[in-house]
């Protein structure tokens, strides 16, 4: 039996993998460890068909690394530890190149099997990459996190897509011998939402259909052909990103109806409930912030209660929750001040604190004038000095607008009192 086409082109190098540049790219922040060996432990996290098993391969292979591979679907501690103990065996006393241990789908072990992993990395019997497509910073415990270096993997853009179909009908064994023309792309790109393994699987099926020595590829051919194969809701492909995206496009627009209705789909299709929580969350600090705070308040409650009873229940909680967001005033006032924050940090680097907010906790500091002058805001009438708190080469910019709501025009107000003299609100 023929291997999938997707297994048959996956790359073996760097120099034939697609996509990632800003990790494996000549200026990647990869590139240069891949190449001296210094591995460090690492999590990639990404959508599902981005590269992160091919990538993981590759990096033993390049830095020539005994390779061990679990999946947290089906391993358990005992697993963990066996392997641990054949990579121990591997390295030898005498070698820098610790063996590598790949974890596909770590977020889905339990506390319990990612402390198994500490000590190992801990004392470099082996160097761990975990691949997820859930957010590390909720499904990693601390310990373990903080010993990793977290990289984020990318879906694949359509230059990406399109190279991989033109690669699969150049290169691969099977392919490059039939008579294939490709005329349109759209609709398997469409098709594809980024993930590059749905993407040869697809067209391995379209192409496999033709019986003719001649194969035309266009876009109404792909949707013939595919259309007959649909996922009711594919968790881990394209539809999981559409409906998250639709759920919070429909609370951001403030329609409870369309975001109870997405959110059904989600719970019908099984999606994980946390997720689900964990993406209200965001949206009540992105889309609604001091427009409503409470927002915040509830969403993160909801998400403790969510993880805490599950379902069937979880989802009326749930409910409660989109439609409190959906019908919630809505600003992303705070969601804008941090983008043009960390725009300014970018543009400027490291400036220094002003001498009068530094902290002075020792006698030289104190005599190097950190502190001196700091005006304590409580001495003050309305609890108010006006200090600069920027660094001197910034001073006076505004980062934080707010927006037009009743909550937030009362905040424009008390701002205008109180910096009326520096800022313009």
């Amino acid at each position: 039996m023929n291997e999938p086409l997707a297994e048959r082109l996956r790359p073996k190098t760097l120099e034939d993998y697609i996509s990632q540049a800003h990790l494996v790219g000549p200026k990647g922040a990869l590139t240069q460890s891949i190449k001296q060996g210094l591995i460090p432990s690492m999590i990639f996290w990404g959508p599902p068909g981005t590269g992160k098993t091919t990538l993981a391969n590759i990096i033993a292979t390049e830095s020539g690394r005994p390779f061990y591979t679990l999946s947290a679907i089906s391993s358990g501690v005992k697993d963990v530890r066996d392997v641990i103990e054949k990579a121990k065996q591997s390295g030898g006393l005498f070698t820098t190149k610790n063996p590598i241990l790949f974890i596909d789908e770590i977020h889905r072990f339990s506390k319990s099997q990612q402390d198994s992993l500490l000590q190992a990395v801990e004392k470099g019997w082996i160097t761990l990459i975990g691949a997820t497509t859930e957010n590390p910073s909720f499904e990693v415990i601390s310990a373990l996190l903080s010993r990793c270096q977290v990289y984020i993997l990318n879906a694949f853009d359509k230059n990406d897509l399109e190279t991989l179909i033109n690669r699969a009908i150049e290169k691969d064994n099977i392919l490059s011998k039939k008579n294939i023309e490709l005329k349109e792309t759209d609709a398997l790109l469409r098709l594809s939402g980024g993930d590059a393994r749905k993407l040869l699987n697809a067209f391995e099926l379209i192409i496999n259909s033709f019986n003719e020595n001649k194969i035309i590829i266009t876009d109404k051919i792909v949707l013939e052909r595919i259309q007959n194969n649909p996922a009711r809701y594919d968790k881990t492909g394209e539809q999981h990103y559409d409906i998250i995206s639709a759920f919070i496009k429909s609370i951001r627009g403030s329609d409870p109806n369309g975001a109870v209705y997405w959110l059904a789909r989600m719970i019908e299709g099984g999606e994980d409930l946390k997720f689900i929580a964990r993406r209200l969350l965001i949206s009540a600090s992105e889309d609604i912030g001091n427009a409503n705070p409470t927002a915040l308040v509830i969403a993160n409650n909801t998400f403790q209660a969510v993880s805490t009873i599950g379902y069937p229940e979880s989802r009326i909680i749930l409910s409660q929750c989109a439609t409190y967001l959906a019908c919630s005033p809505k600003s992303n006032a705070a969601y804008a001040a941090i983008k043009l924050a960390q725009q300014k940090v970018r543009e400027t680097g490291d400036l220094s604190v002003p001498l009068e907010i530094r902290n002075a906790p020792t006698k030289l500091m104190k005599e190097l004038g950190y502190g001196e002058n700091y005006k304590y805001a409580h001495k003050y009438e309305n609890n108010f000095a006006n200090q600069e708190f920027l660094p001197e080469e910034i001073k006076g910019t505004k980062f934080y607008e707010p927006g037009n709501n009743t909550r937030e025009n009362g905040q424009r107000e008390f701002l205008k009192q109180r910096w009326k003299n520096k800022y313009d609100y």
